[in-house]
Formats: C-alpha cells, sequence, structure tokens
C-alpha cells in the first residue's frame, strides 16, 4: 500500500468519484480535482483542490503540487481534448508527479473507427514521450450505456450492425484503477490493461436482455450512417460530437470493440459483471423502459 498522496481527477464523476471513495477507504492520503469543487465528494482523508481546468497549465501544476500519483479521468469530449491532456500532463511533471493512470479507451488508435478513440491514442503516445511512470486502463463502452442509449419508446438504435461489444461497468473499472494505484511496485508501469467485461454481445442480444429484465419488447433497430446522423440531427449538436456518437457504432460494427480481456478479475480478484448483472442490480438504469403502472 502507498502512503504517498494521490491526486484523483474527475472525482465528483462516475470513475472518478469511485477510485477516490476506495482509496479513500484504505486510509490512502487523497486529493480530489474537479470542475466544480461543491460537487466533490466528502471522503475521509480526501481534501480537494482548487478548481483547475485541465487546459489551464498553472492552475494543474498548484493542484498538483506535492502529489505523488495521478489518476488522469479524460477530459469531456472537445476538439482540443488532446491539448487539454497533454498540458495536463506537463503540468503534473511541472509539479513533480512521479505516476499517471491514464483511463483511455478500448481499441485506442491513430485511425480508431471511433473518433474519440483516437485522441486516447495521441494522449498515450505523449505519455510514453515523457518517460513518466505510466499505465493506460482502456475500457470498453460502460454497460451503463446499454439501457441509457436505448429510448423510451423500447428502440436502441445505431449503425452497429451484428458486431458485438465488450461493455464493462464503472464499478469493475474503479476497482480495477484502485488495484493498480494502491500497488507501488513497477509491475504496472508501462502496462495497458484491456478493461473489459466477461463477454462480447451484440446490441440485438442486448435488446432481448433488456427485454427480460423490463418486462416490454426492446428490439435493437440497425442503422445505415445516413440514418444515424439523421436521427441523431434533432439533439442539435456540433458536427463533430455527432461524429463521437455514430462512430462509437460503426467501432462496434467493425469489430473493434469485442475484445475479452482477463485484466478485470486479474487485477481486482473478482468476476468482470456481465449485462444480466449489471441490470439486475442497477433497475434505476432502466426505469424510463418500464411499462407504466
Amino acid at each position: 500500500m502507498i502512503s504517498d498522496l494521490v491526486a484523483v481527477t474527475g472525482a465528483s464523476g462516475a470513475v472518478g468519484g469511485r477510485v477516490a471513495a476506495r482509496l479513500a477507504r484504505t486510509g490512502v492520503p487523497v486529493r480530489l480535482l474537479g470542475r466544480d469543487p461543491a460537487r466533490l465528494p466528502d471522503l475521509p482523508g480526501a481534501v480537494a483542490a482548487p478548481p483547475a481546468a485541465y487546459g489551464d497549465g498553472e492552475a494543474m501544476r498548484r493542484a498538483l503540487d506535492g502529489a505523488h500519483s495521478l489518476f488522469l479521468v479524460s477530459a469531456h469530449e472537445s476538439p482540443g481534448r488532446v491539448t487539454e491532456h497533454t498540458t495536463a500532463v506537463d503540468a503534473a511533471l511541472a509539479a513533480g508527479v512521479e505516476r499517471i493512470v491514464y483511463v483511455s479507451f478500448l481499441g485506442a488508435a491513430p485511425d480508431a473507427t471511433f473518433t474519440f478513440a483516437r485522441d486516447h491514442w495521441h494522449t498515450e503516445a505523449h505519455l510514453r514521450m515523457t518517460g513518466v511512470r505510466h499505465t493506460f486502463l482502456r475500457d470498453g463502452w460502460y454497460l451503463a450505456g446499454i439501457p441509457a442509449m436505448t429510448g423510451s419508446d423500447g428502440v436502441l438504435r445505431g449503425p452497429g450492425g451484428e458486431g458485438r461489444v465488450s461493455a464493462v461497468s464503472h464499478e469493475d473499472i474503479a476497482d480495477a484503477a484502485s488495484a493498480v494505484l494502491l500497488d507501488e511496485g513497477t509491475g504496472h508501469d508501462g502496462a495497458t490493461y484491456e478493461l473489459t467485461g466477461p463477454e462480447a454481445f451484440t446490441l440485438a442480444e442486448a435488446a432481448e436482455e433488456l427485454s427480460r429484465h423490463t418486462g416490454r419488447t426492446v428490439r435493437y433497430v440497425p442503422e445505415t450512417e445516413e440514418e444515424a446522423y439523421a436521427s441523431r440531427a434533432r439533439y442539435g449538436a456540433e458536427d463533430w460530437e455527432v461524429a463521437g456518437w455514430v462512430t462509437s457504432y460503426q467501432a462496434i460494427a467493425a469489430g473493434e470493440l469485442a475484445t475479452v480481456s482477463d485484466a478485470v478479475p486479474t487485477l481486482t480478484g473478482h468476476p468482470a459483471t456481465d449485462l444480466s448483472a449489471y441490470l439486475r442490480d442497477h433497475p434505476d438504469s432502466y426505469r424510463h423502459l418500464l411499462p407504466e403502472a
């Protein structure tokens, strides 16, 4: 177990908050970073850093001063996300951070179908170039996203074809990340862990599982690329963001998100959560799909 200060970014979010809570329970000193300090959790032994945006190098350096390790959750998607990441990394090094554990994405590559996965590859490349001790956690789609992306009409739609996705739970990601952060040995240095669920399923199979849990018929409707862009146009999002949404499904169709890894059980000592167990334990995730009483 480490006694040096661990800085956790995104500490008010789904991954960072879970990691911070797990670290705090072990007695490790934790510094919480978040865009809105008022939303940061109140955890024993944890202190809140002043607000610092990833792209503000000086503010990030001050927020990270004295930290030994940094758990770096990726920034919200934006056209400048890679620059934000590299600025945050450089600020961490200037502050004396010795180790960075970065939350990347499954299939990160310069030519990944999923446009946002390309950002992760460039961030990983920058981290490697700096020479800092680092570990990459490449998580897949979130299990929580399956019901969330299913409309209240009971339709999960997208250009995913018959491809498979090895979705993973936030809890499993947090358990794996905590295990890495709490192990101060060098065994994780330079390692890339693909954090996935125990199986890869099609979106049609996901719809069948949702049907079993909701008691209504949930369908997967495959879209063409043109249909996918048209069905999402009503949200009024910028082109780069819509492209990210659509290409996440296309990455499934291309087979880029079907990898099933044993990293979660290896790092945590427990099996990875499958979709059925996730839905059983998180009924609120599909409340919008339940038949009206």
